[in-house]
């Protein structure tokens, strides 16, 4: 399979951004870990720019994606038509419990167009959401 990993806003300082939320390790030295994990082809996406998630999702011909986007998840509208409009999979993840933060993070404006959600269980998520769609090949 060909998975495409797309991470949103302030996710490139994983590793240095709120370690008590987020923890000490970088994205990039956990997605080396991950790809060590699965037989399927992983690509990977960040930007701080909700035009650049929006294109980069539009383009992609990949068999499914993992998406954190960050604080969009909670704003971009046209995040939302995005993904309901490109017919690939999207599973939602988000390394913290956004229902146990503060109440703006409670409401997902993507969640209601992916396949699945899953938060709070840290970096495993990514992992969790790759184990879903490498199981639900379409």
């Amino acid at each position: 399979m060909r998975i495409l990993l797309v991470n949103g806003p302030n996710l490139n300082l994983l590793g240095k951004r709120e370690p008590q939320i987020y923890g000490n390790q970088s994205f990039e030295a956990y997605l080396e870990h991950l790809k060590t994990l699965s037989n399927s082809e992983i690509s990977y996406f960040q930007s701080n720019v909700e035009g650049e998630l929006i294109n980069t999702l539009q383009a992609s011909d990949h068999d499914g994606i993992i998406l954190n986007a960050g604080g969009y998840t909670h704003t971009s509208v046209a995040l939302r038509d995005c993904i309901a409009a490109i017919g690939i999979p999207v599973v939602e993840v988000h390394i913290s419990n956004i229902t146990s933060r503060e109440e703006f993070r409670h409401t997902s404006l993507i969640s209601p167009v992916v396949a699945g959600c899953i938060f709070g269980f840290g970096m495993d998520g990514y992992r969790l959401a790759l184990t879903y769609l490498e199981l639900n090949k379409r």
